[in-house]
C-alpha cells in the first residue's frame, strides 16, 4: 500500500498513520512512503495481507529521537522508523542499541537533525523589508537547510524575534510570523530577498573579530561549512582573509612587516570631528 504524506505536518501524519498500521497488522515491507503529490506506484495496488496487531509502547525518549530522525533527507527514513517502532514495542530492541544497524542507522540521522536545526539558528541571516509607512520592522531570510528542518527549528526565531514580523523561506516551506503569529506555508517564491544595509554590517563585524593568530581552516570549516556560504553575506570575505592571515599574524610579531596593500573586508569610515571636514 502506498502512502503520501503531506509537506507540513510531515512527522505527525506519519505518526497518525503508524497508529493505525500497528492496529492493522500492516507489515511494514508492504508499505511503500512518500512526501507530497506523487504518482501511483503500480506495485501498491493490492492490499496487504493483515497480521496480528501490535500495541505501540515507546519511550518518551524514543519517540522524541524516531521524530527527530524523520526530519532527516533519507527517503527510507519513515519505512526504517516504521519497522523500529514494532520492534522496540514488541520488545526486540532496545532503545539505543547501536549493535543493531537499523537503529544505529537513525540514531546517527537524529544527531545529523540536531545538528542542522543549530547551524540553521546560527546562520540565517535577516534582510529588512518594512514597507513605507509600516508600524512594525518586517525581516526575510533564505536558507537551504539539507533536512526538512524548518518546522521543527522556526519556534526559535518566534521566541527570539517575536517583536518583528519575519519571514524564512526555504526551498519547500516557508515560517512567517506577523503580529506574533507564526504559521508554516509552501514556498512560493524560491529565492533570496534583495539586500541590505545590513549586509555590510554583517561583513565588518565578521572582519573584526575573524582572529588570523587562532586561523584553524579545518575547524573553521567544521563550524561553519561550505555549503552556508553562499547565503552568508560575510563569507565572501573568508578566502582573502585566509591568504593575508599569515602576513597579519607576522606583524603582530614584527611591527616592521609589511602588511598587504589591501586587507580583505570592509572599512567603516571615521566620522570626523566637529569643526573639521
Amino acid at each position: 500500500m502506498q502512502i503520501t504524506l503531506p509537506r507540513i505536518g510531515t512527522v505527525a501524519a506519519w505518526r497518525q498513520q503508524v497508529r493505525r498500521l500497528a492496529a492493522a497488522g500492516i507489515d511494514p515491507a508492504a508499505v511503500i512512503w512518500s512526501v507530497g503529490e506523487t504518482a501511483p506506484d503500480l506495485f501498491a495496488a493490492a492490499p496487504p495481507r493483515p497480521a496480528a496487531p501490535t500495541r505501540l509502547m515507546l519511550s518518551r525518549e524514543a519517540v522524541e529521537g524516531i521524530e527527530m530522525a524523520l526530519m532527516h533527507s533519507d527517503p527510507e527514513r519513515f519505512s526504517r522508523a516504521h519497522a523500529l517502532v514494532l520492534r522496540l514495542s514488541r520488545r526486540e530492541l532496545r532503545w539505543g542499541d547501536r549493535s543493531d544497524p537499523a537503529l544505529r542507522r537513525l540514531l546517527d540521522q537524529q544527531k545529523a537533525v540536531g545538528r542542522e536545526i543549530h547551524k540553521m539558528h546560527g546562520f540565517v541571516r535577516f534582510r529588512e523589508v518594512t514597507p513605507p509607512g509600516a508600524n512594525r520592522r518586517a525581516f526575510a531570510a533564505w536558507f537551504e537547510p539539507e533536512h526538512p528542518i524548518l518546522e521543527a527549528a522556526a519556534p526559535f526565531f518566534a521566541r527570539r524575534f517575536g517583536d518583528m514580523d519575519w519571514l524564512i523561506a526555504t526551498p519547500t516551506l516557508t515560517a512567517s510570523c506577523e503580529d506574533g503569529e507564526m504559521r508554516i506555508t509552501e514556498t512560493e517564491a524560491r529565492q533570496p530577498p534583495p539586500e541590505d544595509a545590513a549586509e555590510e554590517l554583517w561583513r565588518v563585524y565578521f572582519a573584526a573579530i575573524f582572529n588570523p593568530a587562532r586561523l584553524m581552516v579545518r575547524a573553521m570549516k567544521s563550524h561553519m561549512p561550505q555549503k552556508y556560504w553562499k547565503n552568508l553575506p560575510e563569507a565572501d570575505l573568508i578566502p582573502g582573509l585566509i591568504r593575508a592571515a599569515e602576513t597579519r599574524v607576522r606583524a603582530m610579531h614584527d611591527p616592521g612587516t609589511a602588511l598587504p596593500a589591501t586587507l580583505p573586508g570592509p572599512r567603516l569610515r571615521r566620522k570626523a570631528p566637529a569643526g573639521r571636514s
